[in-house]
């Protein structure tokens, strides 16, 4: 079911590892760029109007408004299944235990005597948080989103995801009652690159934000990547990957299930197994087998397991198997080997790493936690996943006296002559001329 890469002996590069030589989903940003283009100038000039046609054109339903009703919201807690909502309140105290102790304090540094500079930490104003609604409906992403939102001290939150056709023109009551535990009121029906546009330039109905966070399709990692600038953004997610670094000691059952796990997202998600054992591979294989026929989302399972974007890697040694998977850079990676910690310790590069075989990464989806919106795509290697850090700003503050300015004046203008700035070195001389205080 799932191809095979063999880095075995001499075909494992000695240069090191070419990420174009792992598998990886088709997922190309750039052309997708000039079909979002028109979309997000309609926007920009049409306002509301645009995103209702849109959704409409896209999600098959016309909401009554882009603003979802706070009774709709309330409602939507109200009619919530116990279980569920016992589960997604678990999951945000998880999160806010977490990411609580992200919060980052002010730092004084004193430079010079009379000279200090300050890095102040603070929130972004006004956030618009994206919460997909395709294959799979994701409360999750709403915890993941609002907590680390909230928990920086942001104002102004804002939560958009799809319109319905099963509720009406509302996004699904399950993302609409999460937003309701976490007291985010100003939610909108809207999805796609219409929805991320909404946010950029605001509309008569959603006043525009400085921050645009949450996972989405193409055409809402298009959007962004359109729109960055104008507003931040977290990251262009692409399809969910997992990978997993085995060697023969790992369990074969709990190796496959977490490879299905992530496949059931999407027929584009990634399942990559690198291990130093052929006889894991071998029984991994008919795990999968056994698994998918019996899973709900056999055909997705299938097509992603079987995409190009899923494979098994053999290596020598768990060495090579930690080059491959720091060259991958997965969005999750599992390490399910002997000294799991010890190994995990040593990865470089993921969007989240999860220690051992009672650590599958649906833990991590839903309430170890951490934070399940991460870098995809090799991103893993310089991104990182969201947290309390995404919606700060470090603002540099210099408090410096006369005299500790006059220490170092000479340095300044002598810098600003170097530079051909002289009026740099100008805007330092003119505090000291004629016995200025």
């Amino acid at each position: 079911m799932i191809s095979r890469i063999d880095l075995r002996g001499a075909a494992f590069p000695e240069g090191g590892i070419d990420r174009d030589l792992l598998p990886r989903a088709d997922f190309d940003v750039e052309a997708a760029l000039e079909a979002v283009r028109p979309i997000c100038d309609d926007v920009r000039h049409r306002g509301s109007a645009a995103v209702l046609d849109f959704g409409e054109r896209f999600d098959g339903v016309r909401p009554a408004s882009l603003r979802v009703p706070e009774q709709a919201i309330g409602d939507a807690l109200a009619g919530l299944d116990p279980a569920v909502r016992a589960a997604l309140e678990e999951s945000i105290r998880r999160a806010r235990i977490v990411h609580h102790e992200q919060r980052r304090t002010d730092v004084t540094t004193q430079v010079v005597p009379g000279g200090t500079v300050t890095e102040r930490w603070v929130p972004v104003e006004r956030v618009g948080l994206y919460v997909p609604g395709g294959l799979a409906v994701y409360p999750s992403s709403v915890v993941m989103n609002v907590v680390p939102a909230q928990e920086a001290g942001v104002e102004g939150i804002a939560v958009a995801s799809p319109a319905q056709k099963e509720s009406g023109g509302l996004p699904h009551p399950t993302i609409l009652a999460a937003c309701a535990l976490l007291g985010v009121t100003e939610v909108y029906a809207a999805g796609g690159a219409q929805a991320v546009a909404m946010f950029a330039y605001g509309t008569e109905d959603c006043r525009p934000v400085n921050l645009v966070t949450g996972p989405g399709n193409i055409y809402v990692a298009a959007a962004k990547r359109l729109l960055k600038g104008r507003i931040g953004i977290d990251a262009e997610a692409g399809p969910t990957e997992i990978a997993i670094l085995a060697d023969e000691s790992a369990e074969p059952a709990f190796v496959a299930a977490d490879l299905i796990s992530q496949a059931e997202h999407d027929p584009l998600a990634a399942a990559v197994l690198v291990s130093t054992s052929a006889e894991l591979a071998d029984a991994v294989d008919k795990e999968l087998d056994a698994q998918v026929a019996a899973a709900k989302h056999r055909e997705r399972i299938t097509a992603a397991l079987t995409g190009r974007q899923s494979a098994t890697v053999l290596v020598d040694t768990l060495e090579q198997g930690l080059a491959v998977v720091d060259a991958y850079a997965a969005e999750h990676l599992e390490i399910q080997t002997r000294d799991a910690a010890a190994v995990a310790a040593r990865v470089r590069n993921a969007g989240a790493v999860f220690v051992g075989p009672h650590a599958p990464v649906s833990l991590g989806d839903y309430c170890a936690g951490s934070n399940h919106v991460l870098p995809t795509g090799g991103c893993a290697c310089h991104s990182s996943g969201l947290s309390v850090q995404s919606f700060l700003r470090g603002i540099h503050v210099v408090d410096y006296s006369r005299a500790a300015l006059a220490e170092v004046a000479g340095h300044v203008v002598t810098l600003a002559t170097a530079e051909d700035l002289p009026a740099h070195g100008e805007a330092v001389s003119v505090r000291f001329a004629g016995g200025r205080a």
